[in-house]
């Protein structure tokens, strides 16, 4: 669909909700679903998307999720509002990717135990995980894996799966790649044939009934644990709330004490390396004080090989509170044969007061950053330079985490002072952010696509790619079907006319036999 017929789209949309639903039902909505839904595009197209680009379907859709959302409370679920067991429990949580670089969504099935009086909050757990990543992730569908192994007819909830099927088919729009379904027993057929009735026609496609030979199919081995035949050695825990995008994730008191000494430590050690770095090894706090500087004239060389005449910046931008943030969603990166090994984040503080920054990852290994830990004047910007070492190329699971806090005006802003921060600032006061990657496939791009991929200035993103791509398999859906009732229609025709053949032969048959 061309962008001018989108965006008229959209405007219909928010014009009739507003005109049709908003008088008689803003009682029933969160004003904060009413003012999204007037200013995210994005929210609005994958409504029309989900539904096939019918307004009318789309309207409904709009409603029903609204209300859903304000009867769970969704906008305010949060980890205090919830029982403390149900995060423990691990029954429910994300982890990994698949293949397609989409985020898993875990339902440990043989963890439930059905439980009417728990039912609610069970729900509410699920409508949380979902809000968090919806916010977290700019709405990038979901995988979800239903494990069932070691499971039984005693584990069979039909009210709890519908209530998660529910929420992607009627919920939450284009959210859904597919459903995994592990080692389901056999016992448990019949169940799932009530399934795919919740599911409907466009969504049965997206079930995909695996065992231990053929999950790798969908997920690689890296997230997959042990009995299901992938090597992930990643045990569910809480507190805190599992982050297993980045190695270092952010506690109620800061990271791991010794963490930002390390840091300071690796990047001096790797991405100053000058004849004077011996003796500088010699000592350590020397280096420490000194390590900002270096690792500004290591940025500025960096950018000087980095950046072509004419470079451009990216022409998303993620408003974040404190830090604007440039590109908004991904980092383009270059295949092996494209060579394209580094990118460039911008960072603007918005703010009247320094802010503290850290930049992680889910791939250390693969990735220099720098800086990756240090801080932003008020009212500047500054470039943080991302590039592949060694052999490794990106890949659509890798990730980026910027955390962002404001620092008051006596804080100092070397090394020391930042590690001192990151340690006391309360986890309510960071902000965070997440990047993700693109790798650009292409075996012989020029030379200005590879300056504007590294650049991050991508033609269409990955949402646009998929968005497009369900859009087509829905309308080749639609024509399947008219296909199917054409042909009933015409075999049922063929049956008529055989029939009023064989009835008007018959009748010729009595006639003659009548006179004769």
């Amino acid at each position: 669909m061309a962008d001018q017929d989108k965006a008229a789209l959209i405007a219909e949309t928010r014009r009739r909700f507003e005109a049709e639903y908003l008088p008689d039902k803003s009682d029933k909505y969160d004003s904060r679903d009413v003012e999204r839904l007037q200013q995210d595009d994005k929210w609005v197209e994958n409504y029309l998307i989900w539904r096939h680009d019918v307004v009318d379907d789309t309207l409904k859709m709009i409603d029903e999720s609204f209300q859903w959302r304000k009867e769970y409370t969704v906008n305010d679920l949060s980890e205090s509002v919830l029982p403390k067991w149900l995060f423990e429990s691990g029954a429910l949580f994300l982890h990994g990717y698949d293949k397609e670089g989409y985020k898993l969504f875990w339902f440990k099935v043989k963890l439930h135990v059905r439980d009417q009086k728990q039912q609610l909050d069970k729900k509410k757990l699920v409508a949380f995980w979902l809000e968090h990543y919806a916010k977290r992730d700019h709405g990038k569908p979901l995988t979800v894996v239903f494990d069932m192994a070691e499971t039984g007819i005693s584990h069979i909830d039909l009210d709890f799966v519908r209530f998660i099927v529910n929420c992607f088919t009627d919920y939450y729009p284009n959210f859904l790649t597919k459903i995994v379904i592990f080692e389901m027993p056999w016992i448990m057929n019949a169940a799932f044939k009530i399934v795919k009735g919740w599911l409907g026609p466009d969504a049965i496609s997206m079930l995909k009934f695996t065992n231990k030979s053929d999950v790798q199919e969908y997920i690689s081995g890296e997230y997959l644990p042990p009995h299901m035949g992938g090597t992930d050695s990643f045990k569910y825990s809480y507190p805190p709330l599992v982050d297993d995008d980045f190695q270092t994730p952010l506690c109620e008191n800061g990271p791991i004490t010794s963490e930002d000494e390390h840091e300071s430590k690796e990047e001096i050690d790797t991405d100053t390396k000058e004849p004077g770095d011996l003796n500088e090894e010699q000592n350590l706090n020397q280096k420490k004080m000194n390590s900002v500087e270096q690792i500004s004239k290591s940025e500025e060389n960096d950018k000087t090989e980095f950046k072509p005449k004419n470079a451009k910046k990216a022409l998303t931008t993620f408003k974040g509170p404190l830090l604007h943030i440039s590109p908004a969603e991904e980092l383009y990166f270059g295949s092996k044969e494209t060579g394209e090994k580094k990118c460039l984040i911008v960072l603007t503080n918005v703010t009247k007061n320094v802010v503290a920054f850290k930049v992680r990852t889910t791939a250390p290994e693969k990735y220099r950053v720098k800086p990756s830990n240090s801080s932003c004047e008020p009212g500047t910007s500054l470039d943080i330079i991302v590039s592949l070492h060694g052999g490794f190329s990106a890949s659509l699971q890798d990730r980026f985490l910027i955390m962002a806090a404001e620092m008051d005006q006596s804080s100092g802003s070397g090394v020391p002072e930042l590690a001192q921060f990151w340690k006391e600032v309360p986890r309510t006061k960071v902000m965070e952010h997440r990047l993700r990657c693109h790798v650009i496939e292409s075996s012989k791009p020029s030379t200005l696509t590879l300056k504007e991929n590294a650049l991050n200035i991508p033609a269409k993103t990955n949402e646009d790619l998929h968005m497009q791509l369900t859009h087509l398999l829905q309308i080749n859906k639609r024509l399947q079907e008219q296909i199917d009732r054409c042909l009933w229609f015409q075999q049922l025709s063929v049956v008529l006319s055989s029939l009023s053949v064989t009835i008007v032969a018959f009748c010729f048959y009595l006639a003659y036999s009548q006179r004769s």
